[in-house]
């Protein structure tokens, strides 16, 4: 207990040291911080986890990424893919659970859809338009109708985009779209880093019925560099916690739901 209140200590100096390395480096594993550190595997965990609570760091599966900009930057999908995972899954069984048979869904690229789709791939009588190719990939050979639009993949996301998918999404009737995002923010709607990605999904908006930002708590109050859309747009939230002050607040006055996913998974 006394390390973590002394700042000249060597856990302090530690963790001050594991911050720098995560500024250089933007990510760090378990097993680097072992390594360079000579601490044992609790230690490094218990570090993170004490980092979290007052550096600007988010841990992920086995490590820990740099998060000091206000904005959030472009990352790959498998970087993203092990951040909140564990809160993803129960978003995902969240919104499975908001299908029901007869539907016409939509699912835009990221981490969260992508587990939306394993969920959803023993289920039938449901028709899935997507533009992202691992998520078209995932459903292929079960018993969900598959649209996939046209365009140019974006290799970070497998997102695909361009005026070609766009034209193709013109002519489509979407029920509920599910769209992931990089940052919600009361001020700011619902944004993505790219500027392609946040095209195509303001296509898919425009012919839905219903459109669901999915999200976990890493992205609320972030706003990354291109809006998708303002809340007034959206119909719901479904995320891992409560969300609370300005965000709430918006969702109340726009009347848009707030699903929160099962803590129990």
């Amino acid at each position: 207990m006394a390390e973590a209140n002394v700042p000249s200590s060597k856990g302090q100096r530690r963790r001050e040291a594991i911050l720098q390395l995560l500024k250089q480096q933007g990510r760090v594993t378990i097993s680097e911080i072992v390594e360079q550190f000579d601490c044992s595997e609790a230690t490094a965990r218990r570090d993170l986890e004490q980092m979290e609570a007052s550096y600007p760091i988010i841990r992920t599966i086995g490590g820990a990424m740099y998060d000091g900009l206000s904005v959030v930057r472009d990352m790959g999908f498998s970087e993203k893919q092990d951040i909140s995972y564990l809160e993803k899954e129960r978003i995902a069984a969240k919104a499975v659970s908001l299908i029901q048979e007869g539907d016409v869904i939509g699912l835009s690229g990221g981490t969260t859809n992508y587990l939306i789709a394993k969920q959803l791939k023993l289920r039938s009588g449901i028709t899935v338009v997507t533009n992202a190719v691992n998520i078209a990939m995932e459903l292929a050979g079960s018993p969900i109708q598959v649209v996939v639009t046209g365009g140019i993949m974006r290799h970070n996301s497998f997102e695909l985009c361009g005026p070609l998918g766009e034209g193709m999404v013109d002519h489509l009737n979407i029920g509920k779209m599910f769209i992931g995002v990089d940052g919600v923010s009361a001020g700011g709607g619902i944004t993505t880093y790219s500027e392609q990605e946040a095209q195509i999904a303001k296509a898919l908006i425009r012919r839905s019925v219903e459109t669901y930002a999915v999200f976990d708590q890493t992205k609320v109050g972030k706003m990354s560099l291109f809006s998708i859309s303002p809340l007034a747009a959206l119909q719901a939230f479904i995320t891992d916690q409560p969300i609370e002050g300005e965000l709430k607040l918006a969702a109340q006055q726009l009347n848009i739901d707030v699903y929160v996913a099962d803590t129990n998974g």
